[in-house]
């Protein structure tokens, strides 16, 4: 049990040391955001609103 300490005390010394510092290149985070499924929505409902507001134009 006299032993406990100084293992301890030997383990903390042997450790090694740990740094922490900020990497050379800046950090890239790269989002791939699909954005063309509310642009297409947004196009047809404006074509439709179109095409029934002007049916002279448009003839079926």
């Amino acid at each position: 049990m006299t032993r406990w300490p100084f293992l301890c005390c030997a383990g903390l010394m042997l450790s090694g040391c740990i740094t922490v510092k900020a990497p050379d290149k800046p950090i890239e985070i790269n989002l791939n955001i699909n954005v063309k499924q509310e642009v297409v929505v947004s196009l047809k409902k404006d074509a439709e609103d179109f095409i029934a507001s002007n049916p002279d134009l448009f003839p079926k």
